[in-house]
């Protein structure tokens, strides 16, 4: 998007609002101990680019000045036509606050991250119109924020949003409940205090964004810097990983440190000084949109001269037709690739499946740290979308845990169902859910420790009634738990009560609204299934079922489905 211009008389009150921000964030940085001083780490980056691009051949690089301009060129042309409308975009684009805007960005962004765009609208849209400003949001509560969030996942992302806020404002906090960023600026001999870092403003550059919210990593604070503010830094996610991977043919493992590093430089490299924001959304959307993982759509592409992926697959293409001509190899490839591009094309010349000694590096030349191993043999099938190397991933630890359903059905004002609430910190913090207790996979064990568990919130119960109902498979980002779901009636007249803390009673109707996980309501789908009066419907089809009434109601408002941006 093009950056909104701002009045005359905006223009100076913004520039006397960026000399006291300079000073607060100075003063902000001067007490921070949680991370290193945001100029040194710039000055190590670039250290660090230097030290790389001497050491990769020219072959990964943008060495020519004009090459750069006409992708930056072909990209911006491409966005502007093809850019898909967005709330937040419009929302950044109409607003001429630049600590308004720069919140728009930062929601966007942190709810974006590991969430399609079709899944982002609706919260984003709620989100914005419950807290449009940074004060608002400061000034909820974590249960609101919780509640709103249930069902995105990577739940920690909306509470440190709210920590951030809150850091942005200013606010009166007591050091007993204090976030981890608040311990670094506050002395302990200090209960209550009022952080005054930042004045209401948030951060104008990418260092200082990243060195003083918590939860903004180099992407986040790189995206706020450019789109908000207009600072020519460069960003690297999924997308942007894959597009880089692609234009300049780099087959190493894009999580290593050395290619990461590369990546960074070369986004650093290609930003458009005039239009940052725009063309860091437009490289994004490239990726979301086109240079897709599989099918990429490389005849749609802004980027098809420039790419080097897309060259190579030309030039087998030409092996396999017999016409490689005397200038198959370009002069400035590199040398490891080079190796690998002559066997290629002999090996497709010739009609043989490929192997891995067929692949193999030069190894007088020694293995390029940027292209793909010669373990990993170029697969003819997938064309282009050899690149980029899938990283390796650790399988997701299993755990089992028991979870009981308690219901009142005769209590008074209506049935209520027993919830409690997760600590304030680790996996689904704060939010609330059917009482639970780690278990091994088998089951002989598993009715004792949830029936000591469900007593010591609500007291004696009865043993007898507790029936299994069924499990849940649900994989949260590094863990895959399962749930044994079992069911606890209470028919008797007396209500059972407590007055602990985090204990709650709730109709069917709060539960639906509560903070709550996507894996609970899952467990409560299979114990609506159990009950008298309802219809017992297969594991599949409880699965699908919030999945089919969204598409019902979406067929029944004639609502449009919105692309995916991951």
């Amino acid at each position: 998007m093009k950056k909104p211009r701002a009045a005359a008389g905006s223009r100076s009150r913004h520039r006397k609002q960026s000399s006291s921000q300079e000073g607060r964030e100075k003063r902000a940085l001067s007490s921070s101990q949680a991370k290193p001083s945001g100029p040194d780490a710039g000055l190590a980056r670039r250290q660090e680019e230097v030290v790389l691009q001497a050491s990769v051949s020219p072959y990964h690089l943008f060495r020519d000045t004009a090459e750069v301009t006409v992708l930056r060129k072909n990209l911006l042309s491409w966005y502007d036509l093809e850019k898909r409308d967005l709330p937040w975009r419009r929302q950044a684009e109409g607003e001429m606050d630049l600590d308004r805007r720069a919140y728009a960005v930062w929601v966007s962004e942190v709810m974006l991250q590991q969430t399609q765009v079709a899944t982002v609208i609706n919260y984003y849209t709620r989100w914005m119109q419950k807290w449009p400003t940074l004060q608002d949001l400061a000034s909820a509560s974590l249960e609101e924020v919780n509640q709103l969030w249930a069902g995105l996942g990577y739940y920690s992302r909306g509470r440190r949003l709210q920590e951030g806020a809150r850091k942005v404002r200013g606010v009166k906090v007591n050091t007993g409940a204090l976030r981890p960023w608040v311990s670094h600026n506050l002395e302990p001999s200090h209960p209550n205090q009022v952080i005054e870092e930042l004045g209401g403003h948030m951060p104008r550059t990418a260092e200082t964004l990243q060195q003083l919210l918590p939860g903004v990593g180099r992407y986040t604070a790189g995206a706020i810097a450019s789109i908000a503010f207009g600072q020519a830094a460069g960003v690297v996610d999924g997308n942007v990983v894959r597009v880089l991977c692609r234009v300049r043919a780099i087959g190493a493992d894009p999580s290593s440190t050395l290619v990461s590093q590369h990546l960074w430089s070369l986004s650093q490299q290609l930003v458009d000084p005039a239009r940052p924001g725009d063309f860091n959304q437009a490289a994004m959307e490239l990726g979301a949109t086109v240079c897709t993982p599989q099918r990429p759509r490389c005849s749609q592409c802004p980027m098809q001269s420039l790419c080097r992926a897309h060259q190579r697959v030309s030039h087998l293409r030409k092996g396999q037709s017999g016409d490689l001509g005397s200038d198959s190899f370009p002069v400035t490839s590199c040398p490891v690739y080079a190796a690998q591009m002559e066997r290629e094309q002999l090996l497709a010349s010739q009609s043989l499946p490929s192997s891995g000694d067929v692949e193999e590096c030069a190894p007088n030349t020694g293995q390029c740290q940027l292209c793909a191993p010669p373990t990993e043999p170029w697969d003819q099938t997938l064309g282009v979308a050899n690149f980029p190397r899938k990283a390796s991933r650790r399988p997701p630890r299993e755990e089992c845990s028991a979870t009981c359903v308690l219901e009142q059905p005769r209590a008074v004002g209506g049935a209520r169902i027993l919830l409690v609430q997760r600590p304030n910190s680790g996996l689904l913090a704060g939010l609330w859910e059917f009482p639970s207790v780690t278990v091994e996979p088998s089951r002989q064990h598993q009715p004792k420790a949830l029936l000591q568990e469900l007593q010591s919130w609500v007291g004696p119960l009865p043993a007898t009634r507790l029936q299994h109902l069924g499990q849940v498979v649900h994989t949260f980002s590094h863990i895959k738990l399962t749930y044994q779901v079992y069911g606890l009636t209470l028919e008797e007249q007396t209500p059972v009560t407590t007055s602990l803390p985090g204990v709650r009673w709730l109709t069917r109707e709060e539960f639906h609204t509560a903070a709550v996980s996507t894996a609970m309501k899952k467990v409560f789908r299979v114990y609506e299934g159990q009950q008298p009066g309802t219809c017992k419907l297969p594991d599949w089809v409880l699965g699908q079922r919030s999945f089919l009434g969204g598409i019902s109601a979406l067929a029944t408002q004639n609502c449009e489905i919105t692309g995916l941006r991951k």
